[in-house]
């Protein structure tokens, strides 16, 4: 299986668009190109990337006034800043005129880990997918991360995009088709059905191998857009399987969880909702791993936490 950081791929994809000589791109940093795997590109497109320092809100004007001037501007930055420093300038200079602005919020989650709680980006999609025209995607692996460039490249719309940090093994064969507002079904099941976005969506497929040994079949579903949000998926889940469980590198408050929440709590059933994710206090610094362990975000976790609220349901899945 390959291994490779979504960000990696992300600057693959900026390169090769940027070598058409009639491409309009061009892509900002907050010092961050490092972090964002874009020395290559500029190496190769020095003229394509502006540099603006530490200055999120700055980086988002400029952005927007470039995107107003015909350029397609992308946004590298750290997501721990650029969804909570320049909030303000995402809210007014891009999405309140629907502005052409593609901003990647890059080590998403807790992948800078030991540097702790002013790393980490546990709020970001709450924050983000309630602003009005704004998407919200979070590709899974390097094969979806490639087709959601492909889309933004070809996109006129304002979007927030969280990578992570770490190198992640595939969940997909080949590139898949990416539909913007769409879930995508990665293991079929009809026990318990295992939400998931972003790189949690290897951790659900991992989860799901260890169920099945138990004889647990699980639903494993890949909500890589969280706005606008997939809920007829969601429906389906409610009425083929028995226990519905999200898991995110996220707030437990705001992101998928909260968006499967809303469509259950609209929907005529008595299946319960699990949410996996960050609980509302500061989180532990730590590698990404170490995190995942204490907060029952690993496969082990997850495995653990379906077991023991599945025999609630009764014995009607055996």
């Amino acid at each position: 299986m390959n291994k490779i950081a979504n960000r990696q791929v992300m600057c693959e994809v900026l390169m090769k668009e940027a070598t058409r000589n009639d491409s309009n791109l061009v892509v900002l940093t907050s010092d961050s190109r490092g972090s964002a795997s874009l020395g290559a590109f500029a190496e190769k497109f020095p003229e394509r990337l502006i540099e603006t320092g530490i200055a999120e809100q700055n980086i988002v004007g400029i952005a927007a006034g470039l995107a107003h001037s015909g350029k397609r501007a992308f946004v590298a930055s750290p997501a721990c800043f650029l969804s909570m420093r320049s909030i303000e300038q995402v809210k007014v200079d891009v999405a309140y005129s629907d502005t052409n602005v593609k901003l990647i919020g890059i080590s998403g989650g807790v992948s800078y880990g030991a540097l702790g709680m002013s790393h980490h980006s546990l709020q970001d999609i709450a924050v983000t997918r309630a602003i009005p025209n704004l998407e919200v995607i979070l590709p899974a692996d390097r094969l979806e991360t490639e087709a959601v460039f492909d889309y933004l490249l070809q996109s006129n719309r304002p979007a927030y995009v969280r990578l992570g940090r770490n190198a992640v093994e595939d969940c997909y064969a080949e590139k898949p088709v990416f539909q913007i507002g769409k879930a995508g079904t990665l293991r079929k099941g009809n026990d318990v059905s295992i939400l998931a976005t972003g790189e949690m969506v290897r951790v659900a497929l991992d989860a799901s191998e260890e169920l099945k040994l138990k004889g647990i079949s699980a639903r494993v579903l890949n909500f890589s857009t969280i706005k606008p949000f997939d809920q007829e998926v969601v429906k389906a889940a409610l009425t083929e399987t028995k226990l519905l469980i999200s898991i995110e590198e996220h707030s437990i408050y705001g992101g998928l969880g909260a968006a499967v929440s809303e469509v259950v709590s609209s929907s005529p059933t008595s299946i319960r909702h699990l949410i996996l994710g960050i609980p509302d206090e500061p989180a532990i610094a730590g590698t990404s791993q170490e995190i995942f362990d204490y907060y029952g975000l690993s496969a082990t976790g997850i495995v653990a936490t379906i077991m023991k609220n599945l025999p609630i349901i009764g014995d009607e899945r055996r």
